[in-house]
């Protein structure tokens, strides 16, 4: 072969190297997908417990603390929308949550249900009441989530895909609430504490298969609270706080950035 070939085959190779190697750099600095985010639903993604309120989110209590709003600082979308508002119910955010939702939207999350079953007339109750009370009001959710809540939640969900057909939905649980045969002393009995667990747990396992009915993710969170339940020790719940009642039973912000964000960051 002369020398001319070979020096021309040589500079060809090296040519596709550089080629190849600034392609594959190319590829590595291409901005990420533009994303629109929409965070929906009730006191557990507006971030009640977690304090910080914006001031402006009025009784809705919407915090930067919340996981939606962490994950929207660490993401940077395109868009974010944070409609969630404490004390919400499926028909509120059907009816007042909705606005931002569009074609464009890419992203949206959800928690709800909880306040549709009664959760913090249930936790009153068995605070301040006995135990067979209790257990009788725990009955009772557990009876309406079976009969009422799928219904409330193929509405709302229905809608969210009505207004967002292409998003991907996030819809997450809420956590098991008590550590059993932990560090508590006084206030509820174990039984209570079982009792409230396993609503939680059915509750969650209800969503679950309403989300699942319209393509939408859900996303579980009682494994991320495991060992930060109250009782725990470690607990990333409000317990019952006679000073600020509607803070309780609800995430700190360490149950925010530690339990909801990873959780919703992974399935996102």
């Amino acid at each position: 072969m002369k020398l001319s070939r070979i020096t021309a085959l040589t500079s060809s190779l090296v040519l596709g190297v550089v080629l190849a190697l600034t392609g594959a750099a190319a590829a590595q600095a291409a901005p990420a997908a533009a994303v629109d985010y929409v965070a929906l639903g009730d006191s557990y993604s507006s971030g009640v417990g977690a304090g910080a309120y914006d001031s402006s989110s009025g009784n809705c209590k919407r915090t930067p603390r919340a996981y939606p709003a962490l994950w929207a600082a660490a993401n940077a979308p395109t868009t974010f929308a944070f409609t969630a508002c404490s004390g919400a119910r499926t028909g509120d955010v059907t009816a007042g949550q909705l606005g931002p939702l569009n074609a464009a939207t890419d992203l949206v999350s959800i928690s709800i249900g909880g306040n549709d079953a009664g959760f913090a007339d249930v936790m009153t109750t068995c605070v301040l009441q006995s135990e067979a009370t209790c257990l009788n009001r725990v009955a009772q959710a557990r009876s309406y989530v079976d009969s009422t809540l799928p219904g409330n939640l193929n509405s709302v969900y229905g809608a969210i895909r009505s207004k967002a057909p292409s998003a991907r939905v996030v819809v997450l649980g809420y956590p098991r609430f008590y550590q059993l045969n932990g560090t508590c002393v006084v206030g509820l009995s174990e039984n209570e504490r079982a009792a409230i667990n396993a609503a939680s747990d059915h509750l969650n396992s209800v969503t679950s298969k309403r989300a699942a009915a319209h393509g939408f993710t859900f996303a579980s969170v009682a494994g991320a609270f495991t060992g930060h339940e109250i009782c725990s020790g470690n607990a990333w719940l409000h317990s019952v706080n006679w000073l600020n009642i509607g803070e309780s039973y609800h995430p700190t912000a360490a149950g925010q950035s530690g339990g909801y964000l990873p959780v919703f960051t992974s399935a996102a």
